[in-house]
């Protein structure tokens, strides 16, 4: 079950990817818990994921959210898109990211496109390949989005002058 939940808390951004049902066989019968799988950011750079799980949906959700912030990681992103191309990686999950020119939009699937706005960023390209399983597409999304270098940090890096 997908949710394009938003909420804002504050600066923060929450968005629910995932939520799935799980059943627990007991002597009465079937016991049901949920788990949440949420994206938080501030559009400004910032973007995590978390995941939570409870009896009941609000709990779950909240829990993920808290565990989010527990995880936040800083994306270089240059005049609403990324300074490069990039590959992020997580298990069977590939998500190819391009920089894309003023106006393109964010063109990407359900799981990394929650990421890329959560980030803040606004014109952008995505392809996923091999998983389509939504927890690891985030953690590769967010994969790629940390490789992210901007030139004056790759020539601070090499020691060398623009």
């Amino acid at each position: 079950m997908v949710s394009s939940d938003s909420r804002d808390r504050g600066e923060w951004t929450e968005s629910v990817v995932a939520i799935r049902r799980c059943a627990a066989v007991v002597k009465g019968g079937r016991r049901f818990s949920f788990n949440a799988l949420v994206v938080v950011g501030n559009g400004k750079g910032q973007v995590a994921w978390g995941y939570g799980k409870a009896n009941e949906v609000p709990p779950a959700v909240e829990k993920g959210v808290k565990d989010a912030h527990k995880r936040m990681c800083r994306v270089q992103t240059r005049r609403g898109t990324i300074p490069h191309q990039v590959i992020g990686r997580y298990g069977a999950a590939k998500v190819i990211m391009l920089p894309a020119s003023p106006g393109t939009g964010v063109i990407a699937g359900g799981a990394v496109r929650a990421v890329v706005q959560a980030a803040g960023i606004t014109d952008i390209l995505t392809k996923s390949i091999g998983s389509a399983n939504k927890l690891n597409l985030v953690k590769a999304a967010i994969n790629g989005l940390e490789q992210l270098r901007t030139k004056e940090e790759v020539a601070r890096l090499r020691g060398v002058e623009l």
